[in-house]
């Protein structure tokens, strides 16, 4: 009985504490203290949402305190939107803080540059959050970077369904969400940036012109496609300032916080498909994307490209035909170059590495097959040839390419004056001929598991050291293009260059 009589007792405490009004608090005296004074809000294109910025607002008094006003100075006009310790508005009053404790303020912003006071491209978008009124206001500016965009995507229906494309015949076909460019699109320039939502399709018998400098966003799960017939020409130029890169072509998602910067898988692909003609890329980066390049029976060019952070691979090819020099790709969940069914290729110049900061990779940088399997077929087509001359494939596994042949197709492969990783410390390929390193027909003047000593692998810098990397002067002279990716001068014969995509020793130009 006693006991029931305390746990009452204790009850009715409980529900008079509950019932309680806040506790006591005193004016604010203006010395309230920030973690910022200013918030800035990276780069945003028009009508594209930011990512949310917070701001601590410290109470270091003595006594619990009360703000008679925390607001936006535009009210409820402004483009940021706030969330003050749990409740979303653009003005609040009477905000309590508990003597030595904090609370935080969350900020963002959508902005549609078209109703801004401004006709330039870039506009710089302000407002201030204001704490308190009279002389105990204080502030804390807020800065954004609006960017005015191309807008590409599909068109929405009345009935709320959205424009798609068909892949596929018959019982494989599948949609998804795009549509076809115009002719007034087909051109893209370097006036604006670009961004892609869903799948932009290049027609049969129509040309996708890159112009240098254009800047290509893409949306979660979008991409381009080309269609039979059609061709992507890609016509970037060499630049005058490695950092800012003006002439080159940049396809990325269309997150420009610095956070984004190298997350991988914020897009889809660029997709060659089968009976496309005449693809072209030239002083291209891809970056953060799914797969940077698929092709798919197509030929393909390319020159002083450069691709990071894909999620499953670089490049994939099925029965492509490839000719590439000053190439360069890291980065990739599970292979850089993917070659499949077979198809022509000739790589000059170029570094295949992957040092994939993701996790955990099972893939070698660089597989080679005259197959490709699917749940219900296998498929297999002739490997022509698949030529690496001056080039370096190396990465952060002990086996970094693979070779596969089917013996009902050609399986024709080459590995020349070249730097590869392949350690097989238990003799595990000794008795097969693919991986004969004493074969001169197949690797002739190829050098194994010397570390090329890359400057940077993290930040997919892979210029090499000059005097200790393993790729210095192993190159077979007059191949491929006279400057390397940074535009300095390869040595001319009888002189060596370099393996790989960068000169690490400067040479006059004749």
């Amino acid at each position: 009985m006693r006991y029931l009589y305390g746990l009452a007792i204790l009850c009715c405490l409980v529900l008079w504490s509950s019932c309680r009004n806040d506790f006591e608090t005193v004016a604010s005296t203006g010395s309230l203290q920030f973690s910022k004074d200013t918030v800035y809000l990276d780069t945003v294109f028009t009508n594209i949402g930011s990512s949310t910025y917070n701001l601590k607002v410290y109470n270091r008094s003595n006594d619990d305190i009360n703000i008679p006003s925390v607001r936006l100075s535009q009210g409820e006009s402004s483009n940021y939107r706030l969330n003050v310790d749990g409740v979303p508005g653009r003005i609040f009053e009477n905000v309590q803080i508990l003597a030595k404790d904090s609370i935080f303020i969350f900020i963002e912003t959508t902005l549609d540059i078209n109703n801004l006071p401004t006709n330039a491209r870039d506009f710089l978008y302000t407002d201030q959050l204001l704490f308190d009124t009279g002389g105990n206001e204080q502030k804390v500016e807020l800065v954004t970077l609006v960017k005015d965009a191309v807008f590409l995507y599909p068109e929405k229906y009345a009935d709320g369904t959205i424009e798609t494309l068909t892949l596929g015949e018959g019982d494989d076909a599948v949609e998804i969400e795009g549509f076809f460019l115009d002719d007034d699109e087909l051109t893209f320039t370097n006036e604006k940036p670009y961004v892609i939502y869903g799948f932009a399709a290049v027609p049969s018998n129509k040309t996708l012109t890159v112009e240098a400098g254009a800047r290509v966003h893409f949306h979660n799960s979008s991409g381009i496609l080309v269609a039979q017939n059609g061709t992507m020409k890609v016509l970037g130029g060499e630049s005058a300032d490695r950092e800012a890169m003006e002439n080159e072509v940049i396809f990325q998602g269309d997150r420009l916080e610095p956070g984004f910067a190298d997350i991988p898988g914020q897009w889809g692909y660029i997709w060659l498909t089968q009976g496309s003609v005449n693809n072209e890329f030239k002083f291209t980066t891809i970056k953060n994307s799914t797969v940077g390049i698929l092709v798919d029976a197509s030929p393909l060019n390319l020159s002083n490209v450069q691709i990071y952070n894909s999620t499953n691979v670089g490049l994939l090819s099925r029965t492509g035909f490839i000719e590439a020099e000053n190439l360069v790709i890291n980065n990739s969940g599970q292979t850089s170059l993917a070659i499949q069914l077979g198809g022509s290729y000739e790589f000059k110049h170029a570094t295949f590495a992957n040092y994939w900061t993701g996790g955990f990779r099972s893939f070698p940088t660089v597989s080679i097959e005259n197959i490709f399997e699917t749940n219900e077929d296998l498929f297999v087509a002739d490997l022509i040839k698949a030529d690496f001359i001056n080039c370096i494939i190396y990465g952060n596994e002990r086996r970094e390419f693979s070779l596969f042949k089917n013996d009902q197709a050609a399986f024709n492969f080459k590995f020349e004056n070249s730097l590869v990783r392949f350690e097989d410390p238990t003799g595990e390929f000794a008795d097969n001929p693919l991986y004969d390193f004493s074969n001169e027909a197949l690797y002739p003047e190829t050098k194994f598991n010397i570390d090329p000593i890359f400057q940077n692998t993290e930040m997919n810098n892979f210029n090499i050291e000059a005097g200790e990397s393993g790729a210095i002067g192993i190159g077979k002279p007059g191949v491929g293009p006279s400057k390397d990716l940074n535009g300095i001068v390869r040595p001319s014969p009888p002189t060596k260059p370099d393996a790989g995509a960068y000169q690490a020793t400067i040479f006059p130009e004749d």
